[in-house]
């Protein structure tokens, strides 16, 4: 497991670059399909072993701007920082805070901070 000390996410190495079709004329209705694909993983997740996805039911995090079938990518290994979003467990259940600047750390327990918010758009 590879540890991240400053709490930033490190960019993928390896990114999308599309294609570029080499003939001239009118081009293939078939040049997409030489495209690789986009793989979300290699471009939101630094760390696949420490990341999980979550999908929200319900509009009760509205005030978070997270909505009704969003998808939230949690990764338990950042490190907590103040005002950071972030999964944590209070009073034996989950919840979505923003981390205080001035809460002591007895009373809350830091699941994982949230490093992605995907919306759902239908």
């Amino acid at each position: 497991m590879q540890l991240f000390s400053s709490g930033k996410l490190n960019k993928v190495k390896e990114r999308h670059s599309p294609g570029v079709s080499k003939q001239t004329g009118f081009p293939s209705p078939a040049t997409h399909y030489m495209e690789p694909g986009i793989d979300l993983h290699k471009e939101l997740i630094t760390n696949q072993d420490a990341t999980f996805f979550v999908r929200i039911d319900g509009d009760a995090l509205s005030y978070h701007n997270i909505l009704h079938n969003d998808v939230l990518l949690i990764d338990r290994s950042l490190k907590p920082r103040k005002n950071a979003l972030a999964l944590v467990v209070m009073d034996g259940e989950f919840r979505v805070i923003r981390i205080p600047h001035d809460s002591p750390d007895d009373e809350i327990v830091v699941w994982g901070l949230i490093s992605y918010i995907i919306h759902y758009a239908l």
